[in-house]
């Protein structure tokens, strides 16, 4: 019986485990959000919440960011916010 126990909760620490490296954040370099501050580019409206996670349609233009190949950006609804170019998901909202 304590061997069933032992491992159920093995098994479960085991996908919680899976399920926290799921969800890591991602720390965007200093000088990104430096160089994100100081564009001045137009804002682009956009439905919806402007939340980490959100992914941008292709339609929208992210802009890129000298020698940060894996990050652009983009202003959307008068928020700055970093996006991965890969996934074209928000990464961060800079103030």
């Amino acid at each position: 019986m304590k061997k069933i126990i032992l491992a159920g909760i093995l098994a479960g620490l085991s996908f919680s485990g899976i399920a926290l490296a799921q969800t890591a954040t991602v720390t965007v370099p200093g000088e990104v959000r430096t160089y994100v501050l100081k564009q001045k580019s137009p804002s682009v409206k956009f439905k919806g919440d402007v939340v980490v996670g959100t992914r941008v349609p292709d339609s929208v233009q992210i802009l890129t960011i000298p020698d940060q190949p894996d990050y652009g950006y983009v202003v959307l609804n008068d928020q700055r916010v970093v996006i991965n170019t890969k996934t074209h998901e928000v990464v961060e909202i800079v103030q």
